[in-house]
C-alpha cells in the first residue's frame, strides 16, 4: 500500500533524484516548456510549484531559498524577474502538462511540461472568451421571473 508516499521516486538515488530535479526546473525556468517523460512532468510540477510561489515575493530569504533547490544564478534572475512579474496575480496552478502520445524508442509516455502564463496560444483566447462573470443567485431567479410576470399585467390595465 503507498499510506503517505507523496514523491515518484523515479527509480533513482536521492542525490541523483535532487539534480535531475534541479536541471529540469532550470531548464523549464529558461525554456518556459519542456518535453519529458509524464513521470519525470509530474514529479517536475511537485518540484517547482512552491519555488513559483516563493518567487512572487522577491526577498533576499525566499532567494536563497530557491538558490539551495536550483544552484542557477540565470535562473534565479529569470524567476525573480520576468517570471515573478507574470504570475503576480495567479493564486496557484503555474504549469501544465500535456500528453503528447508514446516515444518511439522505448514506448514511454512523453509530456509537455509549461508555464501557463507564457504560452500565448491559450492565453489570449481564454481571455477573450471569457465573459464577465454573473453575479447571480438561485433565490435571485424566482423573484425576477415574477416581477416579470406583474409587469405585462400593469401595463394591460393602463392600456384600456
Amino acid at each position: 500500500m503507498r499510506h503517505g508516499v507523496k514523491l515518484n521516486r523515479l527509480s533513482r538515488t536521492s542525490s541523483h533524484r535532487k539534480a535531475l530535479m534541479s536541471n529540469l526546473a532550470c531548464e523549464l525556468i529558461s525554456h518556459k516548456r519542456i518535453q519529458t517523460t509524464l513521470a519525470k512532468a509530474k514529479a517536475l510540477r511537485v518540484y517547482i510549484e512552491p519555488m513559483l510561489t516563493r518567487a512572487k515575493n522577491d526577498s533576499t530569504h525566499n532567494r536563497r531559498i530557491v538558490f539551495s533547490y536550483l544552484q542557477d544564478k540565470e535562473a534565479i534572475t529569470e524567476l525573480f524577474g520576468p517570471i515573478s512579474e507574470k504570475i503576480a496575480n495567479r493564486p496557484g496552478g503555474y504549469t501544465r502538462i500535456i500528453k503528447l502520445g508514446k516515444r518511439i524508442g522505448d514506448a514511454a509516455e512523453v509530456a509537455l511540461i509549461e508555464l501557463v502564463d507564457f504560452n500565448e496560444i491559450y492565453g489570449k483566447t481564454a481571455e477573450a472568451d471569457k465573459a464577465p462573470a454573473k453575479k447571480t443567485r438561485r433565490a435571485g431567479g424566482k423573484k425576477k421571473a415574477e416581477g416579470e410576470a406583474e409587469a405585462p399585467a400593469a401595463e394591460e390595465k393602463t392600456a384600456e
